[in-house]
């Protein structure tokens, strides 16, 4: 597998832009990590302020200079607005197992987006990063992301995987494997 973020890949589609996070996106992790719905299905509390989203945001670049997670901002080509995030993290380099996560607004969901930014990131999982394997861990009582799941392939799986989640309310397990 491939881990080597040093040259951010910049990831385009029709209508997004999936870039890096910077140090000035921190309004927009604030709010994003302060959308109680999103937080109820990640397991996460709404306590975030612009202190910590600073923080999120130094602990992302870390962790991607360090080739050990990839985080891309999405953001609509035609407005410049941010609305959400998708990355690939958790890696098991010995089997070849990433894994993927995601965010979006909560006003922006139900239009497609987030499929066209995922259907991007598994080509580069696997066209440039060459996994084998893409593990996803949804609350099952999140239909809208199974769902996306689903359309791209996913398999609900028993096993585990590299899973290191807590505090998610029905976790289930997903994998999409590379078909080359």
């Amino acid at each position: 597998m491939v881990l080597n973020f040093k040259k951010f890949p910049q990831l385009t589609t029709e209508r997004l832009v999936l870039r890096n996070i910077e140090s000035n996106d921190a309004v927009f992790i604030h709010k994003l990590r302060s959308d109680e719905i999103v937080n109820a299905f990640v397991g996460r509390d709404n306590s975030s302020t612009l202190k910590t989203a600073e923080e999120y945001i130094l602990k992302i670049q870390n962790l991607t200079d360090k080739s050990e997670c990839i985080y891309w901002i999405i953001r609509l080509k035609e407005s410049n607005d941010m609305i959400g995030s998708v990355c690939l993290w958790n890696f098991d380099t010995e089997n070849e197992i990433v894994e993927i996560g995601y965010e979006m607004l909560t006003e922006f969901q139900g239009k497609g987006i987030m499929s066209e930014a995922i259907k991007r990131i598994i080509e580069y999982a696997f066209d440039s990063m060459k996994a084998k394997i893409i593990s996803a861990f949804p609350s099952a009582d999140n239909v809208n992301s199974v769902a996306i799941l689903k359309k791209f392939n996913f398999e609900f799986e028993d096993k585990k995987y590299n899973n290191t989640h807590e505090n998610i309310k029905n976790l289930v397990t997903y994998t999409l494997r590379n078909p080359q």
